[in-house]
């Protein structure tokens, strides 16, 4: 069983809004991604309390030499945000990018478009001084690696986020984020124990390559201790079947994180990630989260232990409250069309269809809406 068989649901009832914090903490969080920002309990706004519980560094490196510090403004559209998944790791491991989603916000900042770059596309990483990576080819989720290094066999997760910024930047064209956040998985699964679980529809059959059925970590082959093995784990599997599902935080996590056995692999688990965001953004919405003030401060702190977010000279609050208008219905996902890129038989990597190109220009320019309407197959389904 993969959690409690639901039937689907209708929309939330109208009249009632989500705490921002609760709201934003959904489209932001994750796969995926969870930011958060203002939270109404028993009348007040606890500001000062909720500005602090996330943590807040400099993720677009610094500015230059000289240079006049951030100016502090109103937040206004067009607005875009990277959102970048890691794995737990210490300060001694390179940090590997697992997940990376762009979220764009009209001027009206009604309505956001999420898209997903394949964590192993194939890019051009540029030069990063601060390590002494002199630039080249290699997959996207390495750039945090090139770009993390501070000394002594350490790394920094803030830094290595800035040269993948910058590899983003460089692949999309956008010159510049407003926002970014880096989600811890380990993190993420205490926000969606915190929200009660979450309900959303699974749709195709997936087995675990990580986990058991009761949710503990399958065991490895001795012989795969390298990690060179596609396979490294055996024993039974946690199954994910075709349906509407309330999972359970590692449930959710463990599912969205598959990609081995689909059929469209990595594409597959993008298009899972996204769905699970708006799923997260629909949950926060409900009635057992809104006036549940318990259970939205224990989401307030599960996100202050699994998130690092930089808004360019705003807190997490100012965010949530320049976000407020939107919800899981005025979300839409992308999906990039790409392929595989073999050299005979070997796997090197992913590579993007050139129409990526002009939906691209749709984001920069800011006619995403118009694109959309004339490229549907750029729409991802959500069932």
């Amino acid at each position: 069983m993969v959690g409690d068989r639901v039937a689907k649901s209708g929309k939330p009832k109208s009249g009632r809004r989500a705490p921002v914090w609760a709201r934003l903490c959904a489209i932001f969080g994750s796969v995926l991604m969870v930011v958060s920002g203002g939270l109404l309990v028993s009348g007040q706004v606890l500001y000062a309390r909720y500005a602090g519980a996330v943590q807040q560094k400099t993720l677009f490196g610094d500015p230059p030499a000289g240079g006049k510090p951030r100016k502090v403004s109103d937040i206004k559209g067009p607005l875009n945000i990277l959102l970048v998944g890691i794995d737990p790791r210490d300060a001694n491991t390179a940090p590997l990018s697992d997940s990376i989603i762009v979220v764009h916000v009209p001027p009206g900042l009604k309505e956001a478009y999420l898209f997903s770059i394949p964590r192993d596309l194939l890019v051009e990483i540029p030069p990063f001084p601060k390590t002494g990576f002199n630039g080249g080819t290699s997959k996207i989720n390495a750039a945090m690696s090139y770009g993390s290094s501070v000394g002594n066999g350490k790394h920094d997760v803030a830094q290595g986020f800035d040269l993948l910024a910058k590899t983003v930047s460089r692949l999309t064209g956008i010159q510049k984020f407003d926002a970014g956040a880096i989600i811890n998985f380990g993190g993420f699964k205490k926000i969606v124990d915190a929200m009660g679980g979450v309900t959303m529809t699974i749709d195709q059959d997936v087995k675990s390559e990580h986990l058991q059925p009761d949710g503990k970590p399958r065991p490895r082959l001795a012989s795969c201790a390298d990690n060179h093995c596609a396979h490294p784990y055996y024993g039974p599997q946690a199954q994910y079947k075709k349906g509407t599902y309330h999972l359970e935080g590692w449930q959710a996590l463990d599912y969205v994180r598959q990609r081995y056995g689909l059929k469209n692999s990595d594409y597959d688990r993008q298009r899972h990630q996204q769905q699970f965001i708006k799923a997260m953004a629909k949950q926060a919405l409900s009635a057992n989260v809104v006036t549940n003030p318990a259970k939205l401060d224990a989401i307030l702190r599960a996100a202050g232990q699994s998130l690092i977010f930089d808004g360019q000279g705003h807190n997490v609050i100012d965010w949530g409250l320049a976000l407020h208008g939107i919800n899981s219905e005025s979300m839409t996902l992308v999906k990039l069309p790409g392929h595989s890129v073999f050299n005979g038989k070997a796997y090197q990597g992913e590579a993007l269809d050139p129409s990526a190109q002009d939906f691209f220009a749709s984001v920069r320019d800011d006619t995403i809406t118009s694109f959309m309407v004339n490229h549907p197959e750029f729409i991802n389904r959500t069932s």
